[in-house]
Order: C-alpha cells, then sequence, then structure tokens
C-alpha cells in the first residue's frame, strides 16, 4: 500500500503543472487576440464605411471628423495625441455639395446596449436613414429593428429640429407605440419589439440632443475644410 502511494505525483508537482498550462494558454489568448485584432478592426471600419453611404442615401464620398463643443477637427489633420469629442462622418454627393452627416448613438435595449448610425440632413433638419452597428436583441424579434421595411420608414425624414436658440430639440425623439404614431419627431415601434424600439428612438434623442446643438455651429465650415 506504501509503495502505490509513493508513486503518485505530489500537489507540488501537479500544481506546476496546471500552472505551466494555464500560463501557456493565457500566452496562445494574447497572441491569437494580437494576430486577430487589425483583421477585426479592418472589418469593422469597412463596416462602418458602408454603413454610412447606407444611412446617407445620396453620399459618394465621406470625410471624417471629430466634434467637440469649440472646433470641427478633420481626422486626417489630427496630431498624434487623442483629442476628446465625438466621430462624426460627412457625406458628399457626386457634385461634391453636403448630403447628410452620419453619426452614431446608443441605448440599452432587452438585452445589451443598441448602437446605432444614423444620418442627418441639415436641409430638412431630419434623420434621413438609420443602420443597427451592433445589437444582441433577441433573434425574430429585436432583430426584426434591422429588416422590417415599415419600421425602417420612420427614419426617412424623422424630425430634429433645434429650438431657436439652437440648444435643443423643438420636439424629442420618443418612441411610441405600434400604429399610434401622429408626429413627425415620433418613431412607430414594431409589435413584439417595443424594448428595442424605444432604445433605438432612447439612442437618437439622447446623441441629437448632445451633437446636433455643437453641430450647428460648425456647418459654415464644411465646405471649406472639404476644399482644402
Amino acid at each position: 500500500m506504501s509503495t502505490e502511494l509513493g508513486t503518485q505525483p505530489s500537489s507540488i508537482a501537479m500544481i506546476r503543472t496546471l500552472g505551466g498550462i494555464a500560463m501557456l494558454s493565457g500566452i496562445l489568448i494574447v497572441l491569437v487576440y494580437q494576430i486577430t485584432l487589425p483583421m477585426i478592426m479592418e472589418n469593422k471600419r469597412i463596416a462602418l464605411e458602408a454603413a454610412v453611404f447606407k444611412v446617407i442615401p445620396n453620399a459618394v464620398s465621406k470625410v471624417s471628423f471629430v466634434l467637440t463643443p469649440d472646433e470641427l477637427i478633420r481626422l486626417d489633420d489630427m496630431s498624434t495625441g487623442t483629442i476628446e469629442g465625438e466621430k462624426i462622418y460627412v457625406g458628399y454627393d457626386k457634385n461634391k455639395q453636403l448630403a447628410g452627416i452620419a453619426m452614431e448613438a446608443e441605448a440599452p435595449g432587452y438585452q445589451d446596449t443598441v448602437q446605432t448610425l444614423y444620418g442627418y440632413s441639415p436641409t430638412c433638419e431630419c434623420i434621413i436613414g438609420m443602420t443597427v452597428l451592433q445589437s444582441k436583441e433577441t433573434p425574430g424579434l429585436g432583430d426584426k429593428v434591422e429588416t422590417d421595411p415599415k419600421f425602417l420608414a420612420n427614419f426617412k425624414a424623422l424630425d430634429a429640429k433645434l429650438n431657436v436658440d439652437k440648444t435643443a430639440l423643438i420636439h424629442p425623439i420618443t418612441t411610441v407605440r405600434h400604429g399610434k404614431k401622429t408626429q413627425a419627431w415620433q418613431i412607430d415601434a414594431i409589435s413584439g419589439a417595443t424594448v428595442t424600439s424605444k432604445a433605438i428612438g432612447k439612442g437618437l434623442n439622447n446623441s441629437t440632443q448632445k451633437l446636433l446643438p455643437m453641430l450647428s455651429k460648425r456647418l459654415g465650415e464644411l465646405p471649406q475644410i472639404v476644399a482644402e
């Protein structure tokens, strides 16, 4: 009996072995992450670029900027330092005229945060397109916001006019129950996906209330910046 016990590996040896395996696994995970990160980032960039042209229907080219309360900075002109602000994407049509501005929005949904990109037209002061960038909502229910034609029609001319002082929306963007929409600033929710519909509405309202007042001060700079 004592001989059998003597052949058993010690606890210290087992701990060392498990520690080595854990360390090797950690190194492999880090290596895989570092190798795949550039590909992931490139795929996100391609998807975002496609989304910009989706939410600004007439755009054929775009320029990226960082918007702050005091500045509009073209990304190509940024220094190596980090600049705090909101990234926006300005789209131009085939005649190099302003076609719209794409901005991001997000709000908590049923499962997780719903991230969207929307197009804004200064001409009509309205949202002219919306697409979901990231969502983990229930398949077949919450994900209808990405494909349902009637729901997407909400964002062809969703009112986002600013007040006289250019400090806030005249009418906050709100989501109403399916079939109850009566105003141009309301979003008609999808039946069975009300929570996700409301998340999109809340995200758009929060984003426009914050960004449009800042953007209104910088609109006159866009043609000159692009022309340079």
